[in-house]
């Protein structure tokens, strides 16, 4: 008989940083609007990485207990009044993502002509141009997710998303600061599904391994489609909740 230690079913390093930050918000430690620990402190607290804490700290934004503002920090989201907790985000959680502060790779950046699929969410004509920009982020152990958006090329103007460096600020500030352009509204979907041979030879899984597919429709102030984000989280590395009153 094998005996495995209990080593072997402990959850990843920054799974278990979540889990002790949610726990430290939770009895009040961390109060609503506190800024956390920096990610250096983190570093030293729980003896890992920086990307290992980085990631945590994206799940935490991801479902919408955290904000993390660049510059700034991780600040503990207020609590709604009737609810006791956020809804997730994906879409927003991408959109602000600093790929410079992470360990990123990107894929691909760079225009392509527009699939029918992609058309009609941009509300461009089929086969137009657009700009694709494909990146993948890790923690120490894995892949973590394959982050791809599309942008009208004319929006790119004067932009880095059409370059193969990782962007020093999240893409919604980015297209602010860049072009004034501002992203207003977002109309998410998701999806549990296989990957495609692509996914799954970038992020490292098989191809009958689950995934959750996040696509997201982003419109300017004028109700105008900016962009279109694709989001691919490895199934057994992420889980989206939801907490609210009846």
């Amino acid at each position: 008989m094998v005996v495995m230690s209990s080593e072997e079913f402990a959850p990843p390093k920054y799974a278990q940083i979540v889990q002790t930050i949610r726990q430290k918000i939770a009895d009040g430690t961390y109060p609503p609007g506190s800024l956390l620990p920096s990610e250096t402190q983190l570093v030293r607290d729980f003896k890992v990485s920086r990307p290992t804490v980085v990631r945590a700290l994206q799940v935490l934004q991801l479902r919408g207990i955290i904000e993390r503002e660049h510059g700034k920090g991780s600040f503990v989201k207020a609590t709604p009044p009737g609810a006791s907790n956020q809804s997730p985000r994906p879409g927003r959680a991408i959109l602000d993502r600093v790929e410079a502060d992470e360990n990123s790779a990107i894929i691909e950046a760079g225009p392509v002509a527009a699939s029918a699929a992609v058309a009609k969410l941009l509300d461009v004509p089929e086969g137009s141009t657009v700009v694709r920009r494909r990146v993948l982020f890790r923690d120490d152990e894995r892949p973590t997710d394959l982050f791809t958006v599309w942008c009208p090329v004319h929006q790119t103007e004067g932009t880095l998303l059409a370059e193969a460096e990782p962007l020093p600020a999240g893409i919604r500030e980015h297209l602010r600061e860049s072009r004034g352009l501002k992203l207003q509204h977002v109309v998410e979907r998701l999806s549990a599904r296989h990957p495609s041979a692509d996914e799954a030879k970038l992020l490292e899984i098989r191809k009958s391994a689950p995934v959750i597919g996040v696509l997201a429709s982003v419109f300017n102030g004028g109700g105008r489609p900016a962009l279109v984000v694709d989001l691919v989280l490895p199934g057994d590395l992420h889980e989206l909740e939801d907490s609210y009153s009846l």
